[in-house]
């Protein structure tokens, strides 16, 4: 499945997961700057409820692999972009779940300067201390 979004400076999406039987995603910023960022959520795993981000942008041309099992999240740096991702599996509204973009156990440090923008949805998302026994994903 292929995906694109298109949202204005400030906006935060995340951190979305799906759990049966989880999804791949291949993300890259089309147009505009994006903070991209990633969470282990592997149990067992010795980075597990670490995270990792990096810059995507049209001017770098990254791309950025998140295979099954990690959170991922977003922030727009620039006044508007468009963000695409290819996913392994089809979206289902039913296997999607979510962790807190701020859930202060795993620190995820969003942009200081700029208002964030999310929504009500990403505000009230559980910790990952909340889901971490009945999360699907194993780190073998």
């Amino acid at each position: 499945q292929d995906n694109q979004s298109r949202s204005r400076r400030g906006t935060l999406r995340g951190i979305h997961f799906q759990t049966h039987p989880g999804q791949g995603k291949l993300v890259r910023c089309a147009r505009g700057r994006v903070l991209d960022v990633v969470v282990d959520l592997r149990r067992g795993s010795p980075t597990f409820g670490q995270w990792e981000s990096c810059e995507l942008s049209d001017e770098n041309a990254h791309q950025l692999w998140i295979p099954v099992g990690f959170g991922h999240g977003f922030c727009v740096l620039s006044e508007m972009a468009d963000f695409v991702y290819k996913c392994t599996s089809y979206y289902d509204a039913a296997t999607e779940a979510g962790i807190r973009f701020d859930d202060p156990d795993v620190g995820v440090e969003w942009p200081s300067d700029i208002e964030l923008l999310y929504s009500e949805r990403d505000r009230t998302a559980p910790r990952l201390a909340e889901l971490q026994d009945s999360l699907p994903f194993a780190y073998a």
